[in-house]
C-alpha cells in the first residue's frame, strides 16, 4: 500500500508512506531556495516531486490532502498546471459534523497529471496528531499516550490514543489561539506595530519573541492582571466573552476572525500596564510565563478530571510545540511520565500525519518507520563559483579546519532533515569558544543580537555540560548550562543562561558524531554551535552552489567535498 500524504497550504510538502514506512517528505520551503513556509502553488509540481524519488503517479494507492481552515468545510484555490482550481478538503478541527480526527471530513476527486484521482481529507488538527503519535516512542510499543495539538489557529487540545491506536477527543484545555503568543509582540516590545493583523502575517516572530523574553523579568502583577483580562475577555460569563465563544472555536485564523478578540485583550492589557508603568520587556517575559502556567494548569486538571491522576505519556504538536521553554516545563511536570515532540511539529509535518491517519484508518493509528533525514537529496551542481577552490576532505578534516581556523563551516550533505531545525544535515557549524561567535552568525544571518545559536553536542557528554543534559537530538527542549561550562562554551550560551540543545550518538548520525569527537580531540571541547545553512526568510541551501553564492562564510563541505572562498583560503 503506498499512500501520499498532501498539505497544500502553508508549509506545503508530499510525504508518501509505502507499506507503513516513511519514504520521503519532501517541503516545498527545501526546494530551490524558496521561501520559508511555501505552499505548493501548482499540482504540476506533484509528477515531478514523484519522479525525483523514482516514483510515479500510477504508484499511489491512496491520495490523503490536509485540511484547512474552517469550521465545517474549506476549500484550497491553487493552480492546476497554470489553470485555476479550488480543492474542497476537510476542516481546521473535529466538530458536531466530524466527531474525531480519525473520521475523514471529506472525499472527493481531483486532476493531476490529466488523471483523475479519489482523495480523502482528513481536518488538519488530525494530520498534527498522527505524525506526533505515529513516530513517537510510545507508537513503537504499543503504549497509549496523551496528545496535545496547539496550532497557530486553534485551542490547545488534547486527545487520548489507547494502546491500539483508537483515538478519544477530550476536547480543549482553554479559548486561545496560539497566534496569540506573537500576537503580543504587535503590542509590546522591538515588533511592535500600529496595523495589527487580522489574520497570520508573520511566522517568524513567535521564535523571536522566545528569545527576546529573556531581556525581561517576570512580574507578579502583571500575570495577576493577565489572569484577570484571560478571563474576563475569553471565559467568563459575560456578553463580551460570551460573544467570542459564540462567534470563535478554533478552526483557523483565516477561518474566523479571531485576531480582532486577541487584540481588544492586548489593547486592554496594554493599558494596563501603562497605568503601572510596566517596561514592555518585562510585560513580554510576564505572558510567556503566564501563558506556560495556564497550560500546565489546565493540561494537568483535564487529565486528572478525564482519565485519573497518571502519570501519563504526552506527545505535542502543533506550531506552539517549538517552544522549548513550554516543552521543558511540561515535561517536568509530576503528571507526564515521558514526553515526545516530533521534529517536525509544525505544519511541515503535516503531510506526514495525513498520510499515517490514513494509514490507520481502519486498525488505530500506528507506529510508522521512519528517520529524520527523509527530506530533499542534496543537489549536486558541477558549476563552482569564480574564487572557490575544490578538494576532498574527511570528517575528521572538517572538525580540524574548524578547531584552526576559528571560522565557521557550512555542512551540508545527503538527504535534509525533516522539519525546521537544521539537525546536522544542512548545518552551519562553528566554534562555541568565544562570544563573538554568536555575534558574527548572528550578522551574517541577520538576526537580532539577542537570538541564542543552539549547542550541538555528544550525548554522551550532555549531562556533564548541560541540566539535565538528556538525550534531545531534535533541538526540542531547554537545557541549561552548567556553571563550569558557561565560560568554555559562551557562543552557545543564551541570555537567561538556557540553551536550545541537540545531542548526537554515533548511532543516530555517524559523520556527525565523528566531527564532534575530532573537534573534541582537537578543543578538549565536544560541543559546537549549530545554526541553519540557509539565505534569509529562506529554506535550507538545496545544494553547495547556493551557499557558495550567498557569501557568509569561508568553507561549504557537501559530501565530502571542501569549498574554500580563495581570498579567505586557509592552508
Amino acid at each position: 500500500m503506498i499512500i501520499a500524504g498532501l498539505k497544500l497550504t502553508q508549509s506545503g510538502g508530499l510525504a508518501l508512506i509505502r507499506d507503513g514506512k516513511l519514504e520521503f517528505n519532501i517541503e516545498v520551503q527545501k526546494l530551490n531556495n524558496n521561501p520559508r513556509y511555501s505552499d505548493i502553488e501548482d499540482l504540476k509540481l506533484l509528477p515531478q516531486l514523484l519522479a525525483d524519488q523514482n516514483y510515479s503517479i500510477s504508484d499511489i494507492d491512496d491520495w490523503v490532502i490536509d485540511g484547512w481552515d474552517g469550521a465545517k468545510s474549506s476549500s484550497v484555490a491553487l493552480r492546476n498546471d497554470g489553470a485555476p482550481v479550488a480543492i474542497e478538503v476537510a476542516p481546521y478541527r473535529e466538530s458536531g459534523a466530524i466527531s474525531n480526527p480519525s473520521r475523514p471530513g471529506h472525499c472527493g476527486v481531483f486532476e493531476i497529471d490529466h488523471e483523475s484521482k479519489r482523495y480523502t481529507s482528513y481536518v488538519h488538527v488530525a494530520s498534527h496528531l498522527a505524525a506526533a503519535f505515529s513516530t513517537s516512542p510510545f507508537a513503537s510499543r504499543n503504549e497509549p499516550s496523551m496528545v496535545l495539538v496547539w496550532d497557530g489557529g486553534c485551542f490547545p487540545r488534547l486527545y487520548y490514543v489507547d494502546g491500539n491506536g483508537r483515538i478519544e477527543p477530550g476536547g480543549e484545555l482553554f479559548p486561545l489561539i496560539g497566534h496569540a503568543y506573537s500576537m503580543a509582540s504587535q503590542h509590546f516590545g522591538p515588533f511592535r506595530r500600529a496595523q495589527k493583523s487580522t489574520h497570520v502575517d508573520d511566522f517568524s516572530v513567535a521564535g523571536k519573541m522566545m528569545a527576546y523574553i529573556a531581556l525581561g523579568t517576570v512580574r507578579g502583577e502583571v500575570k495577576a492582571v493577565l489572569r484577570e483580562l484571560f478571563h474576563k475577555h475569553f471565559e467568563a460569563e459575560t456578553d463580551q466573552a460570551k460573544s467570542f465563544r459564540h462567534a470563535i472555536v478554533g478552526c483557523g485564523s483565516t477561518g474566523e476572525p479571531s485576531h480582532q478578540f486577541v487584540h481588544a485583550y492586548l489593547y486592554e492589557l496594554h493599558r494596563r500596564m501603562d497605568e503601572l508603568g510596566v517596561n514592555d520587556d518585562d510585560v513580554l517575559a510576564s505572558i510567556h510565563e503566564f501563558t506556560e502556567d495556564l497550560l500546565l494548569e489546565r493540561i494537568a486538571l483535564k487529565m486528572r478530571g478525564w482519565k485519573g491522576d497518571g502519570p501519563f505519556n504526552l506527545c505535542f504538536a502543533g506550531g506552539c510545540a517549538l517552544n522549548i521553554k513550554w516543552n521543558a516545563a511540561l515535561r517536568g511536570h509530576p503528571m507526564i511520565k515521558a514526553m515526545w515532540v516530533p521534529p517536525f511539529p509544525d505544519d511541515s509535518g503535516s503531510a506526514v500525519g495525513t498520510a499515517a491517519m490514513h494509514l490507520g484508518r481502519r486498525d488505530g493509528l500506528r507506529a510508522i518507520d521512519w528517520g529524520v533525514r527523509r527530506g530533499p537529496d542534496l543537489i549536486n551542481r558541477p558549476h563552482v563559483p569564480l574564487g572557490w577552490s575544490v578538494s576532498t576532505c574527511t570528517p575528521e578534516e572538517v572538525a580540524r579546519l574548524l578547531h584552526r581556523t576559528g571560522k565557521p563551516v557550512i555542512i551540508l550533505r545527503g538527504r535534509a532533515e525533516l522539519g525546521p531545525r537544521a539537525l546536522g544535515a544542512r548545518s552551519i557549524l562553528a566554534a562555541a569558544t568565544s562570544p563573538d561567535m554568536k555575534d558574527l552568525l548572528n550578522r551574517i544571518k541577520h538576526r537580532e543580537n539577542y537570538r541564542p545559536v543552539a549547542p550541538i553536542c555528544l550525548e554522551e557528554y550532555g549531562p556533564e555540560i548541560f541540566d539535565p543534559g538528556t538525550p534531545d537530538p531534535y533541538m526540542l527542549f531547554e537545557h541549561r548550562v552548567r556553571p563550569d561550562w558557561v565560560q568554555r562554551i559562551p557562543a552557545i550560551l543564551h541570555l537567561d543562561g538556557t540553551a536550545r540543545l541537540q545531542t548526537v550518538s554515533a548511532a543516530d548520525d555517524p559523520v556527525m558524531a565523528t566531527i564532534l569527537r575530532e573537534y573534541h580531540k582537537c578543543s578538549g571541547i565536544p560541543v559546537l554551535c549549530n545554526t541553519s545553512a540557509n539565505d534569509h526568510g529562506k529554506g535550507f541551501f538545496p545544494d553547495a552552489v547556493s551557499a557558495m553564492n550567498w557569501g557568509g562564510v569561508d568553507h561549504v563541505w557537501a559530501d565530502g567535498v571542501l569549498h574554500q572562498r580563495i581570498s579567505g583560503r586557509e592552508d
